[in-house]
């Protein structure tokens, strides 16, 4: 049985929210880089040496990136074997959102009820947790920092699975569509298929975090993202919605088992900076 200090939480995310919001993600900036390459449209191209200087600028001064730094969700996958000591975990990842954007002087977007009040909770918590179970006593913690104006043009779609991979690709396209310059392009794209209402988007909202330059280890679902990656940078809504070949950087799909009659697909847009961080303790 391993202990583990859950300050450990509160240092890493503390760490994490900070460096996620002054830096493109190493996978990110490597996509961004590639695509400015092979841009042909020269507003696109420039608009994308614009959002490269800005990162650069940001990193430089120690500044965000974009002025919006998100609301903050938390993957903690947690060994069956360990055993948590000095507090709550939950409480532990709390204060690391509390105290990384205190220190990082990063906005606070948080609301403490989405309805009547909306009165801001001042410390950008809470965020939201989700929690798995592991083999053995490695704790793996991975984080998103999310903009609204992207995670605002997400959607879902309980298809029939007679609508197939069409349906499927539809759904996509729609929701690219009608983000358009909304979700500050070039766009990462999380699709979550399978589960249940719930579960998939669950699953399009971890797509994002995997990492651009990786591909689903299915070949059949790797040559799909490969082909609505292709279809969407052919609606030429381009770089900040300013026209171009780049309107997205990577489609990244996650797939679960599901009820024979259902086929829900669930879409998460993340724009161009698509923070995302993770650590293995």
């Amino acid at each position: 049985m391993r202990e583990f200090d859950v300050r450990q939480l509160t240092e890493a995310v503390s760490t994490m929210v900070q460096d996620v919001n002054y830096r493109y993600p190493a996978d990110v900036k490597h996509c961004l880089d590639s695509a400015c390459e092979k841009e042909t449209s020269r507003i696109g191209k420039a608009t994308l040496e614009y959002l490269k200087l800005n990162a650069a600028i940001a990193d430089e001064k120690h500044i965000p990136i974009c002025q919006d730094t998100g609301m903050v969700a938390v993957y903690l996958y947690v060994g069956q074997d360990v055993h948590f000591t000095h507090g709550s975990v939950n409480e532990a990842i709390q204060e690391g959102v509390r105290q990384g954007y205190d220190k990082g002087y990063l906005r606070k977007s948080m609301v403490s009820e989405p309805l009547f009040e909306r009165v801001n909770t001042k410390d950008n918590t809470p965020c939201m947790i989700y929690t798995s179970i592991i083999d053995g006593e490695q704790v793996i913690l991975e984080i998103t920092c999310k903009g609204a104006g992207s995670e605002n043009m997400s959607v879902i779609e309980m298809l029939k699975p007679a609508q197939g991979i069409e349906g499927v690709k539809q759904t996509v396209l729609n929701a690219v569509k009608k983000a358009g310059p909304n979700a500050c392009p070039p766009m990462v794209i999380g699709v979550g298929l399978g589960g249940s209402f719930d579960y998939a988007a669950y699953l399009a909202k971890k797509a994002t975090v995997r990492s651009c330059d990786s591909a689903h280890p299915d070949p059949r679902y790797a040559a799909l993202e490969d082909q609505l990656l292709s279809e969407i940078n052919q609606l030429n809504i381009g770089p900040q919605g300013l026209k171009g070949d780049t309107t997205a950087l990577k489609v990244n799909i996650e797939t679960h088992a599901t009820h024979i009659a259902c086929l829900p697909c669930a879409v998460n847009i993340s724009c161009h900076i698509t923070r995302h961080a993770r650590r293995e303790f």
